[in-house]
């Protein structure tokens, strides 16, 4: 094999590698709608503490029907949530929030959180603004 072809497929394998890390990245505006928001309380049922953003999801019972759906909640990236001071501690499985976020485009229920309190304690944790 040839330097020429050993050079080729290196560039084309790290074109290849960083498209694919590049579409699974999203914009803002390309999945949530910033006008658009809403507020919801539920009890955390998981944490997701990964990259490129970190979830949590909360189970949330409609008022009217009773009936209880989990929202998605995305945070920033888990760098810059520990320099604003979360940990993987700061929230716990079982502890009831308030959050507020733009909703997504879809429909789904999820959102991309910017406010957080915790409901017993009435902490505020931050995700994406600082109001």
């Amino acid at each position: 094999m040839s330097i020429k072809s050993i050079l080729n497929t290196l560039v084309l394998t790290t074109l290849t590698l960083l498209s694919t890390s590049l579409w699974a990245h999203h914009a803002f505006t390309a999945q949530y709608d910033a006008n658009a928001r809403k507020e919801i309380t539920g009890v955390v049922v998981k944490v997701e503490w990964l990259n490129p953003h970190a979830y949590f999801y909360v189970d949330v019972e409609d008022e009217e029907t009773g009936e209880v759906s989990t929202w998605a909640c995305e945070l920033g990236s888990p760098v810059s949530m520990a320099r604003q001071g979360w940990t993987r501690e700061s929230l716990v499985l079982g502890d009831i929030l308030i959050v507020e976020g733009a909703l997504a485009r879809d429909g789904s229920p999820s959102m991309s959180a910017s406010k957080v309190v915790i409901e017993s304690t009435g902490k505020r944790l931050f995700s994406r603004q600082q109001d």
